[in-house]
């Protein structure tokens, strides 16, 4: 029967084993998010929309931006911008207020309807 210590040890190992995984499929992640974005940025300089030089910047903040969303899904907190968050207030006019009601007492109408239908079948 193993020992205690041999139970922590193998417990160890299995903690490390995963991390070395996880580190392993986040590098491969980045890499093919690297090669996509760079086949969007070729693209882009050969159709003339953008400079090399651009590309070669816009490659490098989208790499950059996934490491980061990476890290801090690893470490279990929520990322944080610099920017506020926009929010949107919307209002409704009396006509869109007024349909909903119409359109459920039409559904109740229906529904009753149904039932009386129902009714008169099940007595014939």
């Amino acid at each position: 029967m193993p020992g205690f210590g041999d139970i922590v040890k193998k417990a160890f190992y299995l903690g490390v084993g995963i991390a070395a995984s996880a580190g392993e499929q986040a590098g491969e992640t980045i890499g093919q998010l690297r090669s996509q974005a760079q086949k969007l940025a070729d693209e882009m300089v050969a159709k003339g929309e953008m400079t090399t030089e651009e590309a070669r910047r816009m490659v490098d903040d989208m790499v950059k931006q996934a490491q980061q969303q990476q890290s801090v899904e690893a470490s279990g907190q929520t990322p944080t911008n610099n920017e506020p968050r926009r929010i949107e207030i919307l209002t409704e006019d009396e006509e869109t207020a007024k349909k909903p009601d119409k359109d459920v007492d039409d559904m109740r109408k229906q529904v009753e309807a149904m039932q009386e239908e129902l009714r008169r079948l099940r007595r014939d």
